[in-house]
């Protein structure tokens, strides 16, 4: 079977692998749809970050090259001994993180800090940027009829979204910004209007971004147009109650956290390939507090559920749907040529 894997920066390699079996507690999925994320995006231009390079991964065993791809659904083709959770046929999305469910942080059910984390797709043991692949039973979710296998694709950034927003301090009628409208701050908009939020302050260089985060509710500010913080102190009458921060670029940190009022709050959400200095005085001064968050924890059925009320919609995010053959030009060098991009799916076939 053909899939995608990483070799080492800027080499990735479309390879011919032996089809998976659904090894005892497996699910073995047929891939239909898999979406590549800022972090794929990230390991191709400046990796090895979460990708095993010269030593394995602790919970995997594997090291590069990697089949890449976390964002996938599919139908499932096999069952391993053991496996009760699902039946052949079933239609799934996969939950991609990699825990040792033996650290503190996993003791208390927050496997997404587990101090060997890892996910499917980056880690090792298989990727949805494939036929094939088979997943460990405690990874599947599956998805009703209302939810379709694009959107299945979708429930993995859009569970990062939701988990960034339930964690900071936002309440119902609360006004806040979102710093990059890429896919995950498009996804974060979207939570937003879930969690009550009663303005929406999108902040972002792209015009076409601006547009969807327009589409999607939010109020667009273009930060060609004059000094950002400024614009949303005078919009918000003082600042916003939280800022989220979805670029990873250090400038535009530092922004987010001057958008703010006194007791104010960022949230970073995004992975930065470098240090982003900031000066403590400003969150000092006015008593912010700055979080972050990584991944997700326990939120895959609340997504699945907003879905199918209309949520999260594959419609207004996807850009581009290619094939496995063209993942790499169309797909990670399409991401790099042309930034306007949101959400590019890859149709495993």
């Amino acid at each position: 079977m053909k899939a995608l894997r990483w070799h080492n920066v800027k080499d990735l390699r479309l390879d011919n692998l032996d089809e998976p079996k659904a090894k005892q507690g497996e699910v073995k999925i047929k891939v239909e749809w898999c979406g590549i994320c800022g972090s794929d995006l990230h390991e191709y231009t400046a990796g090895p970050i979460f990708i095993p390079a010269e030593t394995p991964h602790p919970l995997t065993g594997d090291k590069a090259p990697i089949v890449m791809g976390h964002e996938f659904s599919g139908q499932v083709v096999e069952i391993g001994e053991g496996v009760t959770k699902v039946q052949v046929g079933d239609r799934v999305t996969v939950e991609p993180i990699y825990s040792c469910g033996k650290c503190e942080a996993c003791k208390q059910g927050k496997y997404n800090l587990c101090s060997q984390m890892g996910f499917y797709g980056l880690a090792g043991g298989g990727g949805g940027f494939s036929e094939f692949t088979s997943v460990p039973e405690h990874m599947i979710h599956k998805l009703p009829e209302t939810v379709s296998y694009e959107q299945g694709a979708l429930v993995e950034p859009s569970a990062v979204a939701l988990h960034a927003v339930r964690q900071s301090k936002v309440q119902v009628g609360d006004k806040v910004a979102v710093f990059g409208t890429g896919p995950i701050g498009l996804l974060v908009i979207e939570a937003l209007k879930a969690a009550g939020a009663s303005e929406i302050y999108a902040v972002e260089l792209s015009e076409q971004r601006r547009q969807k985060a327009e589409e999607l509710g939010a109020i667009a500010i273009d930060p060609n147009n004059g000094d950002v913080v400024e614009q949303i102190h005078h919009l918000t009458n003082g600042g916003v109650d939280v800022a989220y921060e979805v670029t990873g670029v250090p400038v535009v940190l530092t922004q987010a956290i001057l958008s703010t009022k006194f007791n104010g709050e960022t949230m970073i959400v995004s992975i930065f390939e470098r240090e982003a200095s900031i000066h403590p005085q400003n969150i000092v001064m006015k008593e912010r507090t700055v979080s972050g968050v990584i991944g997700y924890r326990d939120v895959f059925p609340a997504v699945i559920s907003l879905m199918a009320k209309g949520y999260f919609p594959a419609d207004k995010l996807v850009t581009k749907r290619i094939t496995l053959d063209d993942v790499i030009e169309e797909g990670f060098e399409g991401l790099l040529k042309e930034r306007n991009h949101i959400k590019i799916l890859v149709k495993a076939e």
